[in-house]
């Protein structure tokens, strides 16, 4: 039995992971803050749960949910290359080292991009705060040396899955008649179904030739205006007022985030991992919603 070991897997696309391995027949060791895991500051625990892991995810980083002062901001970097860092160490440190490093990443890295989508091999990278992040984290991460160890970063757009994540939010909005669009609604919407991206992990895990860097995406992203209208439709509701960038400053302001969370376009398909075959199990967004929000 392999293990897998899980850091920074305490949150929503975590606890899904470690439940959905446990499932599949593997140990799961988690790394966090958390007293019951293992401590990143405890540097022989993380080097003996290294040792001899079939894979090490991380999805260590503080929540981009929050307004980009400056002390969330060096958080959100720090959390990010601190742990990517700790990672490294460890497994240099390891006579057994994992067999495959999948390090998150994210899909806005890419520029807000409303003409074309972006691929692995064509895309442009971005600018701002956001980008920075990505890029910096991507870097420390592929700056280690491993020639025993795989090393594969998943530019992830927006996870939807149930009990949690930006459904919840979402959910609100439709369900208080805020479903409408927000902004120009020409805002493209890229995502992937939580259940898809446990699938891809194992895939790149079997594809012992694979390595470098892959959008984790659906690929069939769709515009703002037709996200909502599906979350309404499947929701039995019939309106929903519009949000203009305005009012969405104004309200980003008062709950604490910020508007790039759902104004910045995000067109993102999976080029690699279609040409690499793998086959999704939830193509269209309509498809994940029926999954997500209609009881059966």
């Amino acid at each position: 039995m392999k293990k897998v070991i899980l850091a920074g897997g305490t949150g929503f696309v975590g606890k899904y992971l470690a439940e959905r391995f446990q499932q599949s027949g593997f140990e799961v060791i988690i790394i966090s803050r958390q007293n019951q895991h293992i401590a990143w500051s405890d540097k022989s625990a993380l080097k003996e749960a290294l040792e001899g892991a079939g894979l090490l995810i991380n999805l260590a980083g503080k929540s981009v949910n929050c307004r980009y002062n400056e002390r969330n901001k060096k958080e959100i970097m720090n959390s990010r290359i601190e742990t990517t860092k700790i990672l490294g160490e460890a497994i240099q440190a390891c006579t057994n080292p994992p067999e495959l490093w999948i390090n998150s990443s994210t899909a806005t890295i890419y520029r807000h991009a409303e003409d074309r989508p972006m691929t692995e091999a064509e895309g442009e990278i971005g600018s701002g705060f956001s980008v920075d992040v990505a890029t910096s984290w991507e870097e420390t991460f592929f700056s280690y040396d491993l020639p025993e160890t795989r090393q594969i970063a998943l530019r992830i757009s927006i996870v939807l899955g149930k009990n949690g994540g930006v459904m919840t939010p979402y959910r609100n909005l439709v369900k208080f008649g805020l479903g409408g669009v927000q902004g120009s609604g020409k805002q493209m919407f890229s995502w992937i179904h939580i259940e898809d991206l446990f699938q891809i992990i194992l895939f790149l895990k079997d594809r012992k030739n694979l390595n470098g860097i892959f959008n984790c995406a659906a690929p069939k992203p769709v515009t703002n205006r037709e996200l909502m209208k599906q979350l309404r439709s499947k929701m039995n509701v019939s309106f929903g007022l519009p949000a203009s960038k305005w009012l969405l400053e104004i309200g980003s302001a008062f709950i604490r985030t910020e508007t790039e969370l759902v104004l910045k376009s995000r067109w993102v398909i999976p080029d690699r991992l279609e040409r690499e075959g793998y086959t999704f199990s939830f193509n269209t967004l309509d498809e994940t919603l029926e999954d997500i929000l209609v009881v059966k």
